[in-house]
């Protein structure tokens, strides 16, 4: 268990008004600018193509830019990463920021989820002259420590690794104006919760409080109560599956299994396939790959570099197929994603619903597909049940005419390549029948020399005072 060091929160240095009552009116045809973001936010909005609110934005800006606290559910695809973004970067703007002590705070479960934020937040930080920071396991931690020395404006962070840096002395929260909690019922499933309330407890109570989860069930609740301060309350999406979606739900014997997988991934639809352990991912996707289907694998066993450079080949489109725990279930936004093939039913129909959501987003059509045994359906039915979900019901062999007309065209085949490693520590990079390319920009540095923890802290007695230019 971690142990983190006790700090007496400092005063925030912008007030932050509350106040309580219903939600601010919803604008849904209302512009960024109409809702209230600075132009230099509405600028680098639109240099990214996105002029319209999504509707969770839509509904929260105008209390979020107020400096409310703000409790909003939306599925994942929904536009939550903006909704957050905007009021952050628009509250920090007018203040500084000492080394090692950021002002701005976004907790996220997974690595990958954190990448995704601040790809999305850092030219909206960038155009109000702040910076930002990932900061998460699985990679050295000096690159981190030395952006924190940078003063950092804000960290976007996995808990367990800051919660280390805080730890030995690299970061403290007692200056954070604005705490972000994205995807808190993810938190809660993988057992973070602890460490999250270590972490806001941190904070000063004043600070604004913004909490978002695609569902608000018991342990978020308990969140909600203790930090939040009578905060405005916004759902723009139903608890329920994501539509327009078609669901199947396939009934194979289990010497089938890799056949009817193959058939589903080898047409030409793009496909993410979840499976439940990392042991299976790896397994299936070596296996597509030796036949000729250009396949990623996406999971835990594999390096920081490697998940993220898998990732990108996914979402460029060099492979068609990724094999995935579910770690890509959550947070992991990549656009045209045809099918979701659930080659190990999910255990609840929470997991359900979120790996089903990687498809059919913005609108867009997707078809959700779970292979199951005999033995396995009971079960199945129950989840489906419980999501809300009145599946398509077949019983298919590797040849069934069903499966071509699910996957599409027969795609053609690739023989296998392997990206040469890097490093002994990505020699397995887990991309099988492709090449992948690294992924964006971290907004880290790239190098600095190792900071001291409590002389890092030290040395921004020469920052006091001193405005960000």
């Amino acid at each position: 268990m971690t142990v983190l060091p006790l700090e007496k929160p400092a005063a925030s240095r912008r007030g932050h008004q509350r106040r309580p009552g219903s939600p601010a009116p919803l604008l849904l045809d209302a512009s960024f600018a109409a809702l209230g973001a600075p132009a230099p936010v509405v600028a680098a909005l639109a240099e990214a193509g996105i002029t319209i609110p999504f509707p969770i934005q839509a509904a929260t800006l105008t209390d979020t830019l107020a400096g409310r606290d703000v409790l909003g559910r939306g599925r994942t695809g929904s536009g939550k990463t903006l909704a957050f973004a905007i009021p952050l970067v628009t509250a920090l703007a007018d203040g500084y920021s000492m080394a090692c002590r950021p002002r701005g705070l976004v907790l996220v479960p997974t690595r990958e989820l954190a990448s995704q934020v601040q790809a999305a937040l850092l030219p909206l930080a960038r155009a109000m002259g702040l910076s930002s920071v990932t900061i998460f396991g699985g990679t050295p931690q000096g690159p981190q420590v030395a952006a924190l020395r940078n003063r950092a404006d804000i960290v976007v962070a996995c808990p367990g690794r800051l919660a280390d840096l805080i730890e030995q002395g690299h970061c403290h929260l007692g200056d954070v104006e604005v705490s972000v909690l994205d995807e808190a019922d993810h938190m809660a499933d993988l057992g973070f919760l602890p460490v999250v309330r270590r972490l806001l407890d941190m904070t000063p109570p004043e600070g604004q409080r913004m909490l978002f989860s695609a569902t608000l069930d018991n342990d978020v609740d308990v969140l909600v109560r203790r930090f939040l301060d009578h905060p405005a309350e916004h759902s723009v999406d139903a608890a329920a599956t994501p539509a327009p979606m078609v669901h199947h739900v396939l009934t194979v014997a289990q010497s089938d299994r890799a056949g009817v997988l193959a058939a589903l991934a080898g047409g030409s639809s793009r496909s993410l396939i979840f499976t439940r352990t990392k042991h299976a991912a790896h397994k299936l996707a070596h296996q597509l790959a030796a036949a000729r289907i250009p396949t990623a694998e996406l999971h835990g066993n594999l390096a920081q570099s490697a998940r993220e450079r898998n990732l990108a080949s996914f979402a460029a489109g060099e492979v068609r197929v990724l094999v995935a725990t579910d770690i890509a279930a959550r947070g992991i936004h990549v656009d045209g994603i045809d099918l979701v093939i659930h080659a190990d039913p999910p255990a609840e129909h929470k997991a359900y619903v979120h790996r089903s959501g990687r498809t059919a987003r913005a609108g867009a059509e997707g078809v959700s597909i779970t292979l199951q045994t005999p033995a396995q359906a009971p079960d199945v039915a129950a989840m489906m049940r419980r999501a809300s979900v009145v599946p398509l019901r077949a019983t298919v062999r590797p040849d069934s005419a069903l499966l071509r007309s699910i996957a599409g065209p027969l795609a053609q085949r690739v023989a296998p390549t392997r990206r040469p490693a890097a490093s002994a520590q990505d020699s397995a990079t887990g991309t099988a029948g492709a090449t992948g390319q690294a992924a964006g920009a971290t907004g880290q540095a790239a190098t600095a020399g190792r900071a001291t923890g409590h002389g890092a802290v030290a040395m921004s007695a020469g920052y006091r005072g001193r405005r960000r230019r």
